[in-house]
């Protein structure tokens, strides 16, 4: 089987991940056995021969933009070339 580590800027938060899905409010992770969980992140990347999710959170991104003068929620266009 296919499973993935999920990693949250850079700490890992579930392994056995069996589906990502991007959500309104995140991402939603499953597993085999559990209830699905929706973690406050945008995917970052996804390699699949390591079989690794990475994902940046949404709340440290907020942080950051606001101590940058920076409304949350709102983008430059390098954030968008990251």
């Amino acid at each position: 089987m296919c499973q993935a580590t999920v990693f949250l800027d850079g700490d890992k938060i579930l392994e056995d991940v069996i589906q990502v899905r991007p959500t309104e409010e995140g991402v939603e992770l499953s597993t085999l056995f559990e209830e699905p969980r929706t973690v406050k992140a945008s995917i970052r990347d996804i390699d699949l021969l390591k079989h690794t999710v990475h994902l940046n959170s949404l709340e440290k991104a907020e942080e950051n933009h606001e101590g940058n003068g920076q409304a949350a929620g709102t983008s430059t266009a390098l954030d968008r070339t990251q």
